[in-house]
């Protein structure tokens, strides 16, 4: 993949840089933060940063070491795709998802490394427990008492589409180099966004190629890139992505590894609010405009401003759903839900 044309990037404000004593001054920098930034050098010591520095290969037979035998989620893009893991002309996906061994993955990678125009080949959230053995124990971040979910990265030189996820992220470049280029959560409208049923990984992305807009398409993705960031990273690098915040991700080395932690700050047992969105697709969005107002009154009513108000009258035991919510009154949400949606 060629270098993105740095008139797009060069111009745009870099994600600040902090440092950081131990692992109790990351937790309370993660606990303060509101918007992203840098630690340079905060997971150079990791045995797999090592071995990447000798060599992309030395990276591979040490993740190998590690392999457990499963069969391996992998995408293949297309020849002369510039990395780019994306839409074809149709609207499906310009790449085919293989299920493969990690040294026969490996093994590719070893024969197209480097060359021009090669397929990108990339392993994508790979759930380090499920799939390695030990390899968590030696190359991990201490965040903690927050319940994480691990993954690695792996992969060519790619372009991942601008798109959010509802966690907070901790990125570890831990081979080759990334490039991230961030946008706040209020962004989405100038990142001209795609479907959100039909996505490369489940979430909607920008429909901009970032290294040749095209502002006829998108006019307002110059607004965006009025409050981009963008971070350029190293091996041992880490980044800090808050919950929500857009991030169009490049793996610019012949060969990427990735370690990321996703934790969220709300109980595991609330429901996913994309979910919602998508039910209220399904329920809300095509009713007359008249019904439409009166939804949105109720929503705000019971969702976004939840006052007193909505309980004042109603005797404490007699609740329900409207009080806070819990483990089992959450159940039972998920139970109706399932009930109606299955009817």
């Amino acid at each position: 993949m060629a270098e993105a044309d740095p008139g797009i990037f060069a111009g745009l404000a870099t994600v600040p840089e902090i440092r950081v004593a131990d692992a109790s001054d990351l937790d309370a920098r993660l606990r303060d933060a509101t918007t992203p930034f840098i630690v340079r050098g905060l997971v150079k010591d990791w045995p797999l940063v090592e071995a990447g520095r000798r060599s992309s290969r030395d990276a591979r037979a040490y993740l190998l070491r590690h392999n457990r035998d499963l069969a391996f989620t992998v995408s293949v893009g297309e020849q002369g795709s510039d990395g780019r893991l994306f839409y074809d002309a149709g609207m499906a996906m310009n790449f085919r998802t293989l299920r493969a061994s990690l040294p026969d993955i490996f093994q590719r990678i070893d024969s197209i490394e480097g060359q021009a125009g090669a397929p990108p080949v990339y392993l994508a959230s790979i759930d380090m427990h499920q799939f390695f053995a030990g390899l968590y124990e030696a190359n991990h971040v201490d965040l903690g008492d927050r319940t994480c979910l691990s993954s690695i990265w792996i992969g060519t030189k790619t372009r991942i589409a601008a798109h959010n996820d509802l966690p907070n992220n901790l990125a570890c470049v831990a081979a080759g180099r990334r490039r991230f280029t961030l946008f706040p959560r209020e962004q989405f409208r100038n990142l001209h966004l795609g479907p959100i049923d039909n996505t490369p990984a489940g979430r909607a992305i920008s429909m901009v190629d970032f290294h040749a807009p095209d502002l006829d398409r998108h006019p307002r993705f110059p607004d965006a890139l009025a409050h981009a960031q963008v971070a350029e990273l190293e091996a041992g690098d880490a980044l800090y992505i808050p919950a929500l915040w857009w991030h169009h991700v490049e793996g610019l080395a012949d060969f990427n590894i990735l370690v990321n932690y996703w934790w969220r700050e709300t109980p595991r047992w609330l429901g996913s609010p994309q979910d919602a969105l998508n039910h209220a697709m399904l329920a809300i969005r095509d009713l007359p405009e008249d019904q439409k107002a009166h939804w949105r009154d109720l929503f705000d009513y019971y969702v976004f401003a939840n006052t007193d108000d909505v309980t004042a009258h109603i005797p404490e035991e007699g609740r329900s759903v409207l009080a806070p919510l819990d483990p089992e009154s959450a159940g039972r949400i998920r139970a109706f839900l399932l009930r109606n949606l299955s009817q």
